[in-house]
């Protein structure tokens, strides 16, 4: 046990301390009105992944959860979090990722065991829209409390994660993007990517000569070039992003733009969680303590952190 004060404990538990310096490689086709990024989460995937016994199948979801938020993530200039979430009536009525703005990604998956079962019993390998069932994706950035939050939201539409995201970017945003998205467990490991295309409106850097049709073209071409990628390619560690994006753009003379660093977040701490515990009134704490502890399990590195309960004050606690 820490012999520091809980409320001064700011340190992490023993979680794996990973750090993916290129995994994100944004990219662009240049004088094209395209631009894109392409993520690989290497062996962060499998220190993210693994901190839950999930099915497969869900272990896959939550990877490409994961990937989409470190996706979109990139493609935004913000200080906090960005996040993407689900809620179902499937039997996973959970799904949450989030990136912060220096690449802290974290992710969590709620299950419903008996709806899982039933499920299983039927489809051994259930896509997104059975194992969320009805309900809604928002996407979120959070700035701090002193900053309004940004939030869409739409009803979950598409059979895979990435054809959900797509119907939120055509119905709210009206913006025109690829999104792939994939996950499996490898010989190294389980392994996370994505690949996404955005259309840009025309605006600096793209050639002025190119007319509304040579631009559709442009993106068109784009997009079929990307439909050529493979999972196998997507989440190969032996495949430089560079070479990647070579393999597919090389005809429209792609440009990789600086890489984006991404690494094991899990922001938990005691001092973090005894902020929330003394917020509860004592006789809650009283009715959450066993053998003279209070243990609160966070749900993203899904690690125990132990309380004694006397070092615990509630909010009406006498001062």
């Amino acid at each position: 046990m820490s012999q520091t004060p809980a409320f001064l404990d700011g340190g992490r538990p023993p979680v794996p301390d990973i750090v993916v310096p290129r995994g994100v490689m944004p990219f662009h086709i240049p004088r094209r009105p395209v631009r894109g990024r392409l993520v690989r989460l290497g062996p962060l995937a499998h220190a993210l992944l693994t901190r839950h016994p999930n099915h497969p199948a869900v272990t896959r979801l939550a990877g490409q959860s994961l990937a989409l938020a470190a996706a979109l993530s990139t493609a935004l200039k913000f200080r906090g979090s960005f996040s993407v979430q689900a809620k179902g009536d499937g039997s996973v009525p959970m799904l949450l990722a989030d990136c912060t703005d220096t690449g802290a990604l974290r992710g969590y998956v709620r299950t419903e065991s008996e709806k899982l079962e039933r499920l299983l019993r039927t489809n051994t390998a259930p896509g997104a829209d059975r194992l969320l069932g009805s309900g809604y994706l928002a996407f979120t950035v959070d700035q701090g409390p002193e900053q309004h939050r940004h939030q869409g939201i739409v009803t979950i539409e598409g059979t895979s994660l990435a054809e959900m995201a797509l119907h939120y970017f055509r119905t709210s945003e009206q913006i025109r993007c690829l999104v792939h998205l994939a996950c499996d467990e490898t010989p190294d490991g389980w392994r996370a990517g994505a690949l996404v295309l955005e259309k840009i409106a025309g605006a600096g850097g793209i050639d002025p000569s190119l007319d509304a049709d040579a631009q559709e073209e442009s993106w068109r071409t784009a997009t079929i070039l990307a439909a050529t990628l493979t999972d196998a390619e997507l989440l190969d560690d032996a495949l430089p992003p560079q070479r990647l994006l070579y393999r597919l753009f090389h005809s429209e003379g792609v440009a990789a733009d600086r890489a984006r660093a991404l690494s094991y977040g899990c922001r938990c701490s005691r001092a973090r969680l005894i902020g929330i515990l003394e917020g509860f009134p004592t006789d809650d704490l009283d009715h959450m303590t066993v053998g003279g502890e209070i243990v609160m399990t966070c749900e993203f590195c899904n690690f125990d952190f132990r309380f004694q309960r006397q070092e615990v004050r509630g909010r009406d606690a006498a001062c």
